[in-house]
């Protein structure tokens, strides 16, 4: 059986522009999990985890107090810590299979894989660079 102590976890550092600085340990990874994902953030004062969006296939769960987001627009979140002193929680979501996420305030799109070590393929676009389903395509 595989166990991971959530008070003492590796954080990994993560390149992000001020307001979005914070840690994220993958514990579902370190387990060795396929099909749940589960991490613990970390997020200092005055910052936020990540940008404001909503996933069309990963439902989440955060545990500090316990919230779901759910699919799609009604689920829209962000977690910012408006506090003077470091926050930690919990995130559970379905993992494993691929997600399309989407960024309200910025007008973007995230196609990804979604693998339980954050690896595979990802892609983003602003939904003003959109085309037609059939642009560029011929028949083979």
């Amino acid at each position: 059986m595989a166990m991971t102590n959530i008070r003492t976890v590796d954080f990994e550092d993560r390149e992000a522009p001020a307001g979005f600085r914070s840690r994220r340990a993958r514990i579902g990874s370190e387990l060795g999990m396929e099909s749940i994902g589960g991490s613990i953030w970390e997020v200092p004062p005055g910052e936020a985890a990540y940008p404001y969006h909503f996933h069309l296939a990963d439902e989440e769960l955060v545990i500090g107090d316990a919230v779901r987001f759910a699919l799609g627009e009604e689920g829209a979140h962000q977690l910012l810590n408006p506090t003077q002193e470091v926050v930690r929680f919990l995130a559970v979501s379905n993992s494993g299979r691929p997600d399309i996420v989407v960024y309200p305030d910025s007008d973007k799109v995230r196609a990804a894989e979604r693998l339980p070590a954050g690896d595979g393929f990802s892609a983003s676009f602003h939904r003003a660079d959109a085309v037609d389903y059939w642009d560029g395509e011929a028949r083979s």
